[in-house]
């Protein structure tokens, strides 16, 4: 005779309960947001936005929370971090994402100095990090100036000049093609600082082009300026650092470095001397766009 035994499944525990997010916490998480997109405040100096910081990094369900909130406005959580902030970019459906093509009206400038605009903050952004350490380092700091950054991209353009000469194909492409190609025979025809009587530059000069973007990048908290020499002087933030992260792997961005224009010696971005040439190069001279 065999035994019957039931066997019978172990009693389950009590599910586990997480808080209910109130509309506090869900305030709060939209507030951090809102700091976040005040690129020029820094944590240090609002105690609010400090505890918040410090409520994202301690309190998991709280993070989740407000990098939910980030993401429905459409935008990408690049770092929170005291030294960064909450730090985010906008993605490209994002209300907040700044295109070419707006911020190019905000210049007047026409079809082709959309590409010279665009060239001017790729080159930006390679000369303040010319190298993946530089990237990569947290404490880096990369330094530009205004008659740096044309200098650098005149001494791009004549390398650029000179591969084209050598595949056989110097000439003038369509003023829409993609790539360096198409923006380096319009930038070295333009005039650097155009012809003022008072030596001002033009808005449509190189370094009036140049000046428009760092003026960008500053008032966007990328950057800082320190001073006036060569044309204005500017540090990077960590927010740019994490911006540019962001836009390394561009081809454009890639394509410009393999130049090898801009080596770096003791950590500060300077101009590799021009062959055969008695142009004045000036030394310590990323984009926040969606085409």
């Amino acid at each position: 005779m065999t035994e019957h035994v039931e066997w019978s499944e172990p009693e389950a525990g009590p599910a586990p309960t997480t808080a209910a997010v109130t509309p506090a916490d869900a305030a709060d998480a939209a507030r951090l947001v809102a700091f976040g997109l005040q690129p020029k405040l820094q944590p240090a100096r609002d105690q609010e936005y400090t505890e918040l910081l410090r409520r994202h990094r301690e309190d998991p369900a709280f993070a989740r929370l407000a990098d939910a909130v980030a993401a429905g406005l459409g935008l990408v959580v690049l770092e929170v971090s005291p030294r960064a902030g909450m730090a985010v970019t906008a993605a490209e459906d994002s209300v907040f994402a700044v295109r070419m093509g707006d911020y190019a009206r905000r210049t007047s400038a026409d079809g082709s100095d959309r590409f010279l605009h665009g060239l001017a903050h790729l080159a930006v952004a390679a000369m303040a990090f010319p190298r993946p350490e530089d990237l990569a380092d947290d404490g880096y700091i990369g330094r530009v100036s205004v008659n740096g950054v044309d200098a650098f991209v005149r001494q791009a353009c004549r390398r650029l000049e000179e591969r084209a000469d050598e595949l056989g194909e110097n000439t003038d492409p369509a003023t829409d093609a993609p790539g360096l190609e198409a923006a380096w025979r319009i930038w070295v025809r333009r005039s650097a600082t155009g012809a003022t009587k008072d030596a001002r530059r033009l808005a449509g000069s190189t370094t009036g082009i140049v000046g428009k973007a760092v003026a960008f990048l500053t008032d966007s908290g990328f950057l800082q300026r320190t001073g006036d020499d060569n044309g204005g002087t500017y540090r990077t933030t960590a927010r740019y650092q994490l911006q540019v992260r962001d836009m390394a792997g561009s081809a454009a961005m890639a394509e410009l470095l393999e130049l090898g224009v801009v080596p770096v010696t003791d950590g500060t971005p300077t101009l590799l001397p021009a062959e055969d040439t008695h142009d004045e190069l000036v030394a310590d001279a990323g984009l926040p766009f969606h085409s």
